[in-house]
């Protein structure tokens, strides 16, 4: 066992961001009410970051959150009914046998049935979807409401009332904390995999930042998990697929110093060739099945990337292709502005900027919106223009690496300026 000497915050809080899926859902199916499961979980998290520390970290960390998570939760009771109290923090250190024997149940027993239940709880269809896909990402990834608002470009005040407003129809609607059955598993499942997707690009426009970064690795296991729940599913082998040939790209995406390297500059040796692999495979196998969706176009736009050996061998006529059919499949203005980049490389910065200008009311608030559209009018020779676009991506730039990035433009254009 790791001794208290070794316990950083950073591991401590790696571990906390880990367990949670597996403690809030297995708190909800004691508790059978989503405040509670995730009061306990705090709870259980204030206690860690006190007794871990001090007396070294839990053979378990998952079990040891639930078990005290649940007493903490039960000790209200207790002192209502006048039982004994919880016992002291110096107690809770290991939790001898009782932790090793909830981990051993955890182990043998069906927690992936625990996390599936808790997203379907989550993906309710009592609720809209946009609260269904907000508290998923609150209540199983805990992400804060900042983060979730940023995700759907809304502000935090609307976010925080979608949440609310969602624990509180669950509890009117007097929503069942069994898994649901066959039928209403495949009726909720484009909700959970759109919440896999969402919690994976939290992660992945994180930057180098380790602890957003885990994010990525939760949402491929979740996606996995629902993979062995529909195997023959082929937008969940497009999803898993998607997500493996992003994150195949993850060491080669900063410099030692946590700035963005672009696709064409990245050293594509670092690339992971295992998930790059094993998501073309997925990709391969999916396409037999003739019913192509949302991610597994996405999933085939990343594997032209991933099979081109040099950023000039990428077919971009075959991505601008591919991203047509999303546009068809799943308009948004997002796709349109991403299929810009492709109509760049194949047909220049102006058919790429006159296909972006009607984008602006919608993504007046976006970061990568005003990059595109900078990195475009300076492709044209337009500075000026490309400088004012660039200075409001800085301003809409959500990570540090983001704004980094944009200011090696203007970087450039003053150098060029006083050239």
């Amino acid at each position: 066992m790791t001794t208290p000497a070794q316990v950083d915050p950073a591991w401590i809080n790696a571990a906390l961001t880990a367990a949670r899926p597996q403690a809030v859902a297995a708190l909800l199916r004691y508790f059978r009410d989503l405040d509670t499961a995730e009061e306990a979980f705090q709870e259980a998290c204030l206690r860690a970051l006190k007794t871990w520390p001090v007396n070294g970290p839990p053979r378990d960390p998952a079990a040891w959150l639930i078990l005290v998570g649940r007493n903490a939760a039960l000790d209200g009771v207790r002192k209502r009914a006048r039982h004994d109290p919880l016992p002291p923090d110096a107690q809770l250190s290991d939790l001898d046998d009782a932790e090793a024997g909830l981990a051993e149940r955890l182990d043998n027993s069906h927690y992936r049935d625990d996390v599936l239940r808790l997203l379907f709880i989550c993906c309710h269809p009592e609720l809209p979807v946009t609260q269904q896909i907000a508290l998923a990402l609150r209540i199983v990834s805990g992400l804060s409401v900042k983060q979730i608002a940023r995700a759907f470009l809304v502000s935090e005040a609307a976010m925080e009332q979608r949440i609310t407003r969602a624990k509180a129809r669950i509890a009117r609607a007097d929503v069942p904390f069994e898994a649901p059955g066959p039928v209403e598993r495949a009726e909720r499942l484009g909700t959970v995999a759109a919440m896999v997707y969402l919690v994976f690009n939290e992660g992945y426009s994180a930057g180098p930042d380790p602890d957003r970064a885990t994010l990525c690795d939760d949402a491929i296991r979740l996606a996995r998990l629902l993979l062995r729940l529909f195997p023959t599913e082929p937008e969940i082998m497009g999803l898993n697929a998607l997500l493996m040939l992003q994150h195949a790209r993850a060491a080669a995406r900063f410099d030692a110093d946590g700035r963005v390297i672009l696709l064409d500059a990245q050293d594509r040796s670092r690339w992971d060739r295992a998930r790059i692999t094993e998501g073309l495979a997925l990709i391969d196998k999916a396409l037999r099945h003739r019913r192509p969706g949302a991610y597994l176009v996405q999933a085939a736009i990343a594997a032209l990337h991933a099979r081109a050996p040099r950023p000039e061998d990428t077919d971009w006529a075959q991505i601008d292709a591919l991203y047509a059919t999303l546009e068809v499949l799943q308009p948004s203005p997002v796709v349109t502005l991403n299929r810009a980049v492709a109509v760049s490389k194949v047909k220049g910065a102006q058919a790429a900027l006159a296909m972006i200008e009607p984008l602006a009311p919608q993504l007046s608030g976006y970061f990568h919106y005003f990059g595109a559209r900078g990195a475009f009018l300076l492709e044209l020779g337009r500075r000026a223009e490309a400088r004012e676009a660039f200075d409001r991506a800085i301003a809409l730039a959500n990570t540090p690496a983001e704004a980094d990035h944009i200011r090696t433009h203007l970087d450039r254009l003053m150098a060029e300026a006083g050239a």
